[in-house]
């Protein structure tokens, strides 16, 4: 066999090897989203159950507010989870946050109302919402890291992608489920008793995860895990630690805020509060808001390997630039429009077109924060620094979209948006460089066939 004919047998080997990986790891960040989205899709149905408002807006507007304390417990389940992984494995830590968040769900489809134990079912769903988010929180960070360590280098734009195919794929599913039970159960069914079975749905797939979960590969090398156990002398810090992120890596955490800020706004206004948007401003009726939302996902999720090829070909930071830009120019428009339109095919095509513009930054938003970190401290940094970003300003859009319709200022709403996103465009254009060598490039194979002669000054893909 000729050398040549070895290495392409050995790429081939290297991809299948991938897709298996990222097909595990991305199942599981499915059923996650699912799980936590679920929430929101099925509120309208089970709010009535919790909440003892008779105010549609109001009762809506407090089961946002149980929506957005989920988010609370993000940062603890970045830090825990992504310290869990950087020490023990992605492996492991990916395990544990899908056996978490699968008893969640099980725990609100057989959850009492209300009209049965009065308060304490109020208290009970808080506390799961907030177990919940305690899960998801961990699984963001370890699954980014885990999907652009599994990645081939020459590819890892199309393989992290499937971060976000699988999160938007979790909110189809959940769609999916809607639209379903909307066809085929009486209205008063859905309300008194339907809603539980989404909640049990995702409790059984997550099982299934957990079972395909157990044969993933582990991408944490040996040594690290053993550098994580191994005694250390006075003033070092140890792998997945807040002293190594802090003292060594505090920049990049800051920009990996700063990246996720108006990325995580944009995205959770036009996947998850446009469905109660549409359903409150627009007139259209609910099954027709939920089928657009359905579909409008759906094209949004074919995109984003397409978004992830082009950055294989271009770098991340253009795509990061379009999403800035575009995001400036086009939010207020397309917001204000979607308010006051009754046709669902203009209202699908303005979902679609704010979706286009998230899309730069949703396909490849995983890989730019794993490539600022080195593996010693990847999970906990991507993890936490998302998770700050996600509880102070994504958790809460639902919150105050809804608290905005409220107060019938819905246009301080969009600014909120545009303002959130143009935050993050001036760190696309001062904090990112494009096509220098990162920390995963030196990790396992360099994307852009760089010489290696390359100084070391141009080996840092931040501008700080």
């Amino acid at each position: 066999m000729s050398t040549q004919q070895a290495e392409v047998q050995s790429e081939a080997a290297q991809t299948r090897r991938a897709v298996s990986n990222i097909l595990k790891g991305s199942a599981g960040n499915l059923v996650e989203w699912y799980d936590l989205y679920v929430y929101t899709v099925f509120a309208a149905y089970f709010q009535s159950h919790f909440f003892n408002s008779q105010d549609d807006l109001q009762a809506g507007l407090e089961a946002m507010a149980v929506f957005s304390t989920s988010f609370l417990m993000r940062p603890v389940g970045a830090w825990f989870f992504g310290r869990y992984a950087d020490r023990k494995g992605r492996k492991a830590a990916l395990t544990l946050s899908v056996t978490i968040m699968s008893a969640g769900s099980f725990a609100i489809a057989i959850l009492p109302t209300t009209q049965q134990i009065g308060v304490w079912a109020l208290i009970l769903l808080i506390l799961v919402r907030l177990v919940q988010g305690f899960s998801v929180g961990g699984e963001y960070g370890t699954s980014a890291t885990y999907m652009s360590e599994a990645a081939t280098s020459k590819r890892r734009g199309f393989f992290s992608s499937f971060q976000y195919v699988t999160l938007i794929g979790g909110q189809m599913l959940a769609l999916l489920v809607l639209v379903i039970l909307q066809n085929f159960m009486p209205k008063s069914d859905l309300t008194e008793w339907g809603w539980r079975i989404p909640f049990a749905i995702g409790g059984v797939a997550a099982l299934v995860v957990l079972w395909l979960r157990r044969s993933m590969e582990e991408t944490v090398s040996a040594e690290q895990v053993a550098a994580a156990k191994a005694p250390v002398a006075a003033g070092e810090a140890r792998p997945g630690t807040m002293k190594l992120l802090f003292t060594q890596h505090w920049k990049p955490l800051l920009i990996c805020i700063g990246v996720t800020l108006g990325g995580t706004v944009a995205f959770y206004t036009y996947t998850n509060f446009i469905l109660k948007f549409m359903n409150d401003t627009s007139g259209i009726a609910k099954t027709d808001t939920s089928v657009i939302n359905f579909w409008a996902l759906f094209i949004f999720m074919l995109l984003q390997p397409v978004y992830g090829i082009i950055s294989d070909k271009v770098g991340r930071r253009p795509l990061l630039l379009w999403f800035g830009i575009t995001g400036v120019l086009f939010t207020w428009p397309l917001l204000s429009t979607l308010s006051n339109t009754k046709d669902p095919f203009t209202a699908f095509l303005l979902m679609l077109g704010g979706l286009l513009i998230v899309g730069g930054y949703t396909s490849i938003n995983a890989l730019v924060k794993a490539e600022l970190f080195p593996a010693s401290i990847r999970a906990l940094g991507v993890g936490l620094g998302y998770a700050i970003a996600n509880s102070l300003f994504g958790g809460t859009v639902p919150l105050l979209g809804a608290a905005f319709q409220k107060a019938e200022r819905v246009d301080l709403f969009f600014t909120y948006v545009t303002v959130a996103i143009a935050i993050s465009l001036l760190v696309y254009i001062f904090a990112l460089k494009n096509k220098k060598a990162t920390h995963l490039d030196r990790e396992q194979g360099d994307a852009w066939n760089r010489p290696a002669k390359d100084d070391d000054k141009d080996k840092d893909p931040i501008n700080v």
